[in-house]
C-alpha cells in the first residue's frame, strides 16, 4: 500500500535536473520491490561524462520509464497520468522540449499489446519477470512511472536532443538555452530571453561564422563574450535593449563582415565604443530604427573599414544627415541607406562630406522628399545607384541631378505626387532635367502623375536601355510620332507604358526607337484596327504586349512590318476578324510565344497558325472553340493546330470542349505541357496522345472524365512529371479505373491533392471515396475469367431468348418454317384452271351448326348460280369412305371455310383430320385458301389448342365474325357475299 500511495501522490517539478543511472535504479527498486526486474530507460539524449559530477549522467528529455505491476491501483495511476499529461501540455517548462504527448500516451496505455518491446527483443518478457509469477495472476498492468519525466540541462555534445541541428547549423531559438559545441558554424539563439553574455558563454563554439541573438533581453555587453569567435562573419544583436555599440573592450572580430544592431536604444555613436572593430572590415553596419541624436567626431573612423551603413527609419532630418555625411568623409563607405529618415529636402551641402568617398549606392526612399536643391548630388561623382522612390518631389530642375555622371540606375517610382486637381500644381519636370545622366541605363518612373511627355523630357540619356513609365501620365491618350522624339539618341531596349489610359497609336509612333526589343502597352484603353503602320521603325522588336485593352481588329498586314517579333501577347482584347485569309500572324515566322486567351474567340480557320513553325507556347484558354472540334461542325472538325511541330506548351483551358478529334494533336511531336482543364470532356479518343512521347505535364481538372484507361492515357502517362485530374466524377469500377489506381500507386509523378480531390462519384457505395484507395484485387482475380463469363452470359441469354420465343411465338415459327420448307423443296401443286374446281369452297363445320350453314350459304347459291359450296350432308357421294370424301372435296374446292364454334373445337374429326388437310393444301398452293367464320367469341389460345390455328396465320380479310347484334347481320351477309364472289373469280 505504501508503494501505491507513493505512485499516486508523487509530484514533479518541470525544471532542469541531472539524474545518474544509479539514482534511477534505486527509484525503480523501491517501486517494484527488491529483486524485481527492470529495463533500461529509453532516452532521446546520450550518456556523456559530466565534469561537474565526475561520473556519467544521462541526458534525458522527457524520459518515460516503463514497469509492470499487479497493483489494483492501475486505474488510479492512469488517471494520475492524464492529469500529469495536461499539466505538461500547459507548463512553460516543457516549451521546446519536443515531447510528443500522443506518443507517451500510446506508450503508457494500460494494454497488454503495449508490452511488446520491453525486456527482450521481439516483445518477449525477461526470464526474471516471468519468474516473478506476475503472469500467473492473469492481471497485467502497464503503468507509467512519472519519476521518468525528467528534463534537464543539455550538454554541449547533446544539443541535438533539443536544438534543431542540420549539418553545422543549430537552431536553438525559443529554447532559453545556449549550447556549447565546437562543431557548430551557424547558431540561432533568437527569442531565448537571454539578458547577459559572459566571457565563457561561447567558449566552446570557436568555429561559429554566424551568430543570431536578436529578440532577446540583452541591455549591455560586459567584457568580451565574442573574443574567441575569430571566424565570426555575421553577428545579429537586433531587437534587444542595447544603449551602446560597445561589444568589447579590446580588438576582436577581425573577420566580421556584418554587424546588425537595428531596433535597439542607441542614441549616440561614440568613437571609443566602436574601437573593438579597429581590425574589422564591415560590409554592413545595420543601425536602422535607432533614435540616434548625435554622431561624435571620428565615430566611423574607429572601424577598420566600413563599406556599408544602414540608418533606415532613424529620423535624422536634414541637419543630422549632413553631420552624418561629414563623419563619413575619408572612409571606405560604398553603400549608404537612409530610407525613412525624414530627409524632406536636400541642398548643395547635404552630401558635401561624401566628396572624399567612393559612394556607389545611395538610398533616399520613403523620406517625403519635397525639394531637391540644385547641385545636391554634385559631391557624388562615383554614385551608380540612386533610390528616390516613394517621395513627394514637386519639381525637377535642369540641375537637380548635376554631378551624377556615373549613375546607371535611378528609381523614381512613386516620387512625384499631384498636390491637387489643378494642372498648375502637378509635378513638373523641366526640359533637360536628365541631361547629366549620360551613363544612366535604367530609369523607373512608375506610378507618378505627369501630365504628358515633353519633346525634350529625356534628352541626354544616351545610354538608356530600360524605361518604365507605367501608370505615370494623366493625359497621355494618343501616341504620336513626336511623343518619343527625345529618345531618338537612346539605345532603348525596353519601354513599359502600361496603365496610362492610352486609347490610340498613330502611324510611326515608335519610329524613333529602332533598338527597342520589348514594348509593353498592356492594360490601356486602346481600341482600333491595327494596320501595321503603328510599328514602323521597330526593326529589332522581339516582344509586344497588348493584353487587356479595349478591342483590337487585326488585318492581314497588322504585323507585316515586325517579322522579328517572337512574343505577342493579345490576352483579353476582344479580338476580331481572326478568320481572315491570309492570317494576321502569317508574317511572324520567328514567333515563339502567342497569347490569344480570354477573347471569346469562336470562329477561326485552319490557316490561323499556318507558318508559325517555331511557335513554342500557345495560350488559347477562356475562348469558345468547342464547335470547331465537333464532328457535327459543317465541314468537319477544324485542325487549327496543324504544323506546330515545335510547340512545347499548349493551354486550351475553359473552351467548352466536349469532344476532341483523334488527329487534333498529331503534329505536336515536341509537346511538353497541355492544359485541357475546365472543359466538358468525358471520353477521349484512344489514340489522342499517341504522338506525345515527350509530354511532361497534363492538366484535365474539372472535366467530366469517369474512366482512365490504359489505351487512352497510357502513352501520355509514360514520361509524365505533373498530373492534374482533380474534380472529375470518377467511376470506381474495375473497367474504369483499375489501371489508373495501379499507376497511381506506382508512379513518381507529382499529383497535387491526390487524397482529397480525386474522389469516386459512382457507384453509390463508393461515392466520396478516394480513388487511390480503391481495392483493385477483385479486378485482378476476375480478369482471366472475363472472357469465360462473357461467353457463358451470351449463351444463357440466347437460350432464354429462344425459350421465350418458342413459348410465345412457337406456333408462328412452326407455321412459317413449314411454309419455308415446302417452298424451298418445291412442294407446290401446279396451278389449276378455274374450271378444274367443282366448288367455290368446302364448308367445315360441326354437326350442331348444320342449320346455320344451310340457312346462310344456300340462299347465296340460289342468288348466284356460279357459287357452289361443298356441303357434306348434300354433296358427299354414297358408298365413299368419309375420310376419302373429305380429301377429295377439299381438293375439288378452291377455298376452305371454317365455321368456328365451341362445337367445332370439340369435334375430333375436325381437330385431327380436316384442319390438317386444309392447311396442307394452303401451304402447297401458296394461296390464301382458308377463311375463318367465328360464330362465337373464341380466344386465340383455345383455337390454337383445339385446331392448331391462330388468327395471326391468316390475313385480316379472311377472318369474319358473326355479329351479336341483329341489325349488323345484313352487313355480315353483304361482306360474306362479297368475299364469296371474289372467291369465285
Amino acid at each position: 500500500m505504501e508503494k501505491k500511495r507513493y505512485l499516486r501522490t508523487r509530484t514533479f517539478q518541470h525544471g532542469t535536473v541531472a539524474v545518474s543511472p544509479d539514482a534511477v535504479q534505486k527509484e525503480l527498486s523501491f517501486l517494484l520491490g527488491p529483486g524485481s526486474a527492470w529495463w533500461p530507460l529509453p532516452t532521446q539524449g546520450a550518456c556523456t561524462p559530466r565534469p561537474a559530477q565526475g561520473k556519467n549522467a544521462c541526458i534525458i528529455t522527457m524520459v518515460m520509464m516503463q514497469a509492470f505491476c499487479t497493483t489494483p491501483a492501475a486505474p488510479g495511476l492512469w488517471a494520475a497520468w492524464e492529469g500529469e499529461k495536461a499539466a505538461l501540455g500547459q507548463s512553460k517548462g516543457c516549451a521546446g522540449s519536443q515531447v510528443s504527448l500522443s506518443r507517451l500516451e500510446q506508450t503508457c496505455h494500460p494494454s497488454p499489446r503495449n508490452t511488446a518491446g520491453f525486456g527482450q527483443p521481439g516483445g518477449q518478457l525477461s526470464s526474471e519477470y516471468m519468474k516473478g509469477g506476475i503472469m500467473s495472476r492473469n492481471l497485467l498492468c502497464h503503468i507509467c512511472c512519472f519519476l521518468g519525466l525528467l528534463p534537464f540541462w543539455m550538454q554541449c555534445t547533446s544539443s541535438a536532443s533539443r536544438c534543431a541541428v542540420r549539418h553545422e547549423v543549430a537552431d536553438c531559438s525559443h529554447l532559453k538555452i545556449v549550447p556549447k559545441t565546437s562543431l557548430l558554424e551557424i547558431l540561432n539563439l533568437q527569442h531565448n530571453e537571454l539578458s547577459q553574455l559572459s566571457d565563457k558563454t561561447f567558449i566552446f563554439c570557436r568555429n561559429l561564422t554566424e551568430l543570431h541573438l536578436r529578440y532577446n533581453l540583452i541591455h549591455k555587453i560586459q567584457n568580451n563574450p565574442f573574443k574567441n569567435l575569430k571566424n565570426l562573419i555575421k553577428l545579429d544583436l537586433s531587437h534587444n535593449g542595447l544603449s551602446s555599440t560597445k561589444l568589447g573592450t579590446e580588438l576582436q572580430l577581425e573577420n566580421l563582415q556584418e554587424l546588425l544592431l537595428s531596433n535597439n536604444k542607441i542614441h549616440v555613436l561614440r568613437r571609443e565604443e566602436l574601437d573593438f572593430l579597429g581590425n574589422s572590415s564591415l560590409k554592413k553596419l545595420e543601425l536602422s530604427s535607432n533614435q540616434i541624436k548625435e554622431f561624435s567626431p571620428g565615430c566611423f573612423h574607429a572601424i577598420g573599414k566600413l563599406f556599408g551603413l544602414s540608418l533606415n527609419n532613424a529620423q535624422l532630418g536634414p541637419s543630422l544627415t549632413e553631420n552624418l555625411c561629414q563623419e563619413l568623409s575619408n572612409t571606405s563607405i560604398q553603400t549608404l541607406s537612409l530610407s525613412g529618415t525624414q530627409l524632406y529636402r536636400t541642398s548643395n551641402t547635404t552630401f558635401a562630406g561624401l566628396k572624399q568617398t567612393n559612394l556607389t549606392v545611395l538610398d533616399l526612399s520613403y523620406n517625403g522628399l519635397n525639394v531637391i536643391g540644385n547641385d545636391s548630388f554634385a559631391w557624388l561623382p562615383h554614385l551608380e545607384y540612386l533610390f528616390l522612390e516613394y517621395n513627394n518631389i514637386v519639381h525637377l530642375s535642369s540641375r537637380s541631378f548635376y554631378g551624377l555622371f556615373n549613375v546607371r540606375y535611378l528609381n523614381l517610382r512613386c516620387s512625384f505626387t499631384k498636390q491637387s486637381n489643378s494642372l498648375a500644381l502637378s509635378p513638373k519636370i523641366d526640359d533637360f532635367s536628365f541631361q547629366w545622366l549620360t551613363c544612366l541605363e535604367y530609369l523607373n518612373m512608375d506610378n507618378n502623375n505627369f501630365p504628358g511627355i515633353k519633346s525634350s523630357m529625356f534628352t541626354g540619356l544616351t545610354q538608356l536601355r530600360y524605361l518604365s513609365l507605367a501608370n505615370s501620365f494623366t493625359s497621355l491618350q494618343t501616341l504620336t510620332n513626336k511623343t518619343f522624339v527625345s529618345l531618338a539618341h537612346s539605345p532603348l531596349l525596353m519601354l513599359n507604358l502600361t496603365r496610362n489610359k492610352i486609347s490610340k497609336i498613330e502611324r510611326g509612333a515608335f519610329s524613333w526607337l529602332g533598338h527597342l526589343k520589348v514594348l509593353d502597352l498592356g492594360i490601356n484603353d486602346i481600341g482600333q484596327e491595327l494596320t501595321g503602320q503603328e510599328w514602323r521603325g521597330l526593326e529589332n522588336i522581339v516582344e509586344i504586349y497588348l493584353s487587356y485593352n479595349k478591342y483590337l481588329q487585326l488585318t492581314s498586314s497588322s504585323f507585316a512590318l515586325v517579322p522579328s517579333l517572337r512574343q505577342l501577347m493579345l490576352r483579353r482584347v476582344a479580338l476580331k476578324n481572326l478568320d481572315s485569309s491570309p492570317s494576321p500572324f502569317r508574317p511572324l515566322a520567328n514567333m515563339t510565344i502567342l497569347d490569344l486567351s480570354n477573347n471569346n474567340i469562336a470562329n477561326i480557320n485552319d490557316e490561323l497558325l499556318e507558318g508559325l513553325d517555331r511557335l513554342e507556347i500557345l495560350d488559347l484558354q477562356h475562348n469558345n472553340l468547342a464547335r470547331l472540334w465537333k464532328q457535327a461542325n459543317p465541314g468537319g472538325p477544324v485542325n487549327f493546330l496543324k504544323g506546330l511541330s515545335h510547340l512545347h506548351i499548349l493551354n486550351l483551358e475553359s473552351n467548352g470542349f466536349d469532344e476532341i478529334p483523334a488527329e487534333a494533336f498529331k503534329d505536336l511531336l515536341q509537346l511538353k505541357s497541355i492544359n485541357l482543364g475546365l472543359n466538358n470532356l468525358n471520353v477521349l479518343p484512344p489514340s489522342i496522345f499517341d504522338k506525345q512521347a515527350s509530354l511532361k505535364s497534363l492538366s484535365l481538372q474539372k472535366n467530366l472524365i469517369t474512366s482512365v484507361e490504359k489505351d487512352v492515357f497510357g502513352p501520355a502517362f509514360r514520361n509524365l512529371s505533373n498530373l492534374d485530374m482533380r474534380f472529375n466524377p470518377f467511376d470506381c469500377t474495375c473497367e474504369s479505373i483499375a489501371w489508373f489506381v495501379t499507376w497511381l500507386n506506382a508512379t513518381h509523378t507529382n499529383i497535387s491533392e491526390l487524397s482529397s480531390h480525386y474522389l469516386c462519384n459512382t457507384p453509390p457505395q463508393y461515392h466520396g471515396f478516394p480513388v487511390m484507395l480503391f481495392d483493385i484485387s477483385p479486378c485482378k482475380d476476375s480478369a482471366p475469367f472475363k472472357l469465360f463469363f462473357m461467353v457463358n452470359t451470351s449463351i444463357l441469354l440466347s437460350f432464354i431468348f429462344i425459350v421465350l420465343c418458342i413459348h410465345f411465338e412457337g406456333w408462328r415459327i412452326s407455321f412459317y418454317w413449314n411454309v419455308l420448307v415446302h417452298r424451298a423443296l418445291g412442294f407446290k401443286e401446279m396451278d389449276r384452271q378455274p374450271e378444274q374446281f367443282d366448288y367455290v369452297a368446302y364448308i367445315i363445320h360441326a354437326y350442331e351448326d348444320r342449320d346455320w350453314v344451310w340457312e346462310n350459304f344456300s340462299p347465296m347459291e340460289e342468288q348466284d348460280r356460279t357459287l357452289r359450296f361443298c356441303l357434306e350432308e348434300r354433296d358427299f357421294q354414297a358408298g365413299v369412305l368419309e375420310l376419302e370424301a373429305i380429301v377429295n372435296s377439299i381438293k375439288r374446292s378452291r377455298k376452305t371455310i371454317f365455321v368456328i364454334t365451341q362445337h367445332l373445337l370439340k369435334d375430333p374429326l375436325c381437330k385431327r383430320f380436316k384442319v390438317h388437310q386444309a392447311v396442307q393444301k394452303a401451304i402447297e398452293q401458296n394461296l390464301d385458301s382458308i377463311i375463318l367464320i367465328f360464330l362465337e367469341e373464341i380466344p386465340d389460345y383455345k383455337l390454337n389448342h383445339a385446331l392448331c390455328l391462330r388468327r395471326g396465320m391468316f390475313k385480316s380479310h379472311c377472318i369474319l365474325n358473326w355479329p351479336v347484334q341483329k341489325e349488323r347481320k345484313n352487313a355480315f351477309h353483304h361482306k360474306l357475299q362479297t368475299l364469296e364472289v371474289a372467291l369465285a373469280i
